[in-house]
């Protein structure tokens, strides 16, 4: 039996940051991976993927240009799937050599198979040439990420009825589109096809979408949606999907509405990889979804010995906080000194237009009863937007009226998600509105969009009493409790 300090099971953004900060630490770490790559979801069917499909597809059609040329500039004029898939093997080829290498420099051992547990510290590996070995370790890591949620009532046919996994597989570029779900994914992907110039219409139960962002971004990001003929049929169940003779696709809603396309995305919900992992060996029980429960600070599960990070530990299921959930499991996991991670995190959509957050929004304010004002800056008024031919996208800053901290900073428009790391490292370091005001950004940028927005919240707020921008934080601004907390994660996760 081979032995070892940490297995991780799986490879996706926690398990490879967690075996790589292990083996850091001098420790013997062996990742199991069942897929024919290492990479995980995020590599091969997730994160990776479908941000390079957005590239592509605004690359090739033309769409950053057209603010200049008009809305018939193409940059390629017949854009095909095999156009968009070009990039993607390119790119999963680039993310996989990385990978191969890093495991290699740091002597991480891996291992291609399908693990399930034999006991709390014990696990089987079925190999693809059906030879079966156990691995036993001090610590394991579970990793595995999620899939696809597909009901049985959805005639799925991986061609015209298709989930997000398969929908890097199709072979033709649908000239209408139906998305099932308004969550995160199938909003990034329906904005992608839109900007193809494809016919999307989304379908959602929910009245609203994207609950947890700010709602004035919200409302400036459906106001663009509908603006280019996207049809958003919120608060609307579908009923049925149907295969016609013809070839296309019926989908009938509750109201009666029936819907004819070339295809239907079903994007309503992911579920934890955990079915194969036989939990019950380890005294371990996965949810409805899948997903494990763990403590938010070590994340190990009820099973000491036993850890969990990444999206099948639930929300933010983002690869940039899997990534980092990972590498402080890995600490916990072989007896190293491990910080709890930053209170306050990026949340990035590389939808069409692109949405970032980070902070409190507006509505979480209010809630908590904090004094606040906030300063906008539309994109259109920054010397670099008109250079560029913006015509949309605004950033929003929040601060609190007693401490005049930065609480808040909420983006839509062109490179949002790299915009928004400004405006984390001053919320995280306690800057205040006079950080913005006081200092210089490089002109012409869309970063000067803080200088406007900070300069139109010091406006509403007026100049500060002296020495009050220092003064310490209110009361009511301190961290909330673990159980205010949790209930606000639950609303995020359930708005997800």
């Amino acid at each position: 039996m081979n032995q070892y300090d940490l297995i991780v099971v799986g490879s996706g953004p926690a398990g490879r940051r967690a075996a790589i900060q292990a083996a850091k630490l001098d420790k013997k770490v062996l990742v199991i991976e069942q897929g024919r790559r290492v990479g995980g979801v995020s590599v091969h069917t997730g994160t990776i993927p479908s941000k390079t499909l957005r590239e592509t597809a605004l690359n090739l059609s033309g769409w950053r240009e057209r603010g200049f040329y008009g809305k018939a500039y193409r940059v390629k004029q017949e854009i095909s799937a095999d156009d968009l898939r070009r990039r993607l093997l390119i790119t999963l080829d680039h993310e996989v050599e990385v990978l191969e290498h890093q495991f290699a420099r740091n002597r991480v051992q891996h291992m291609r198979g399908k693990a399930s547990f034999v006991s709390p510290d014990t696990l089987e590996i079925q190999k693809d040439d059906n030879d079966v070995v156990q691995v036993s370790a001090k610590s394991i890591l579970l990793a595995v990420g999620t899939r696809p949620f597909r009901p049985d009532y959805m005639p799925f046919d991986g061609r015209s009825v298709i989930d997000s996994d398969e929908l890097l597989e199709m072979q033709n570029l649908p000239r209408s589109l139906v998305v099932i779900g308004a969550g995160v994914i199938g909003i990034e992907y329906a904005t992608i096809f839109s900007a193809l110039d494809t016919a999307v219409t989304v379908i959602d139960p929910k009245a609203t979408m994207l609950d947890f962002i700010d709602k004035e971004i919200v409302e400036d990001f459906t106001y663009q949606l509908r603006d280019r003929n996207m049809k958003l049929m919120l608060g609307q169940k579908a009923e049925k999907v149907e295969h016609m003779p013809d070839g296309k696709v019926q989908v009938t809603v509750d109201s009666g509405r029936r819907i004819i396309t070339d295809m239907v995305l079903f994007a309503a919900g992911r579920m934890g990889a955990t079915d194969t992992l036989n939990l019950a060996a380890a005294g371990l029980e996965a949810d409805s979804r899948g997903r494990l429960r763990v403590n938010p600070e070590t994340f190990e599960t009820s099973v000491p010995g036993i850890f969990a990070a990444g999206d099948v530990v639930g929300f933010p299921s983002l690869a940039s906080t899997s990534m980092e959930q990972g590498r402080i499991a890995a600490r916990v996991a072989v007896g190293a000194i491990a910080k709890e991670p930053q209170k306050y995190f990026p949340y990035g959509i590389y939808s069409v237009p692109e949405i970032s957050t980070v902070g409190l929004t507006e509505e979480e304010m209010k809630e908590r009863g904090i004094p606040y004002e906030c300063g906008i800056a539309r994109f259109r008024e920054t010397s670099r937007g008109h250079i560029m031919g913006l015509d949309s996208g605004m950033l929003k800053l929040i601060f609190s009226m007693k401490t005049r901290r930065l609480l808040g900073v909420h983006i839509i428009g062109e490179t949002a998600t790299e915009l928004v790391h400004i405006g984390q490292a001053v919320l995280n370091l306690k800057g205040t509105v006079e950080y913005f005001v006081e200092n210089t950004f490089n002109y012409p940028t869309l970063a000067e969009a803080y200088k406007i927005a900070g300069l139109d919240a010091w406006n509403r707020m007026g100049e500060a009493p002296k020495d009050e921008s220092k003064a310490a934080p209110a009361p009511a601004e301190k961290a909330a409790t673990p159980a205010a907390k949790t209930k606000a994660d639950d609303k995020k996760a359930a708005a997800k």
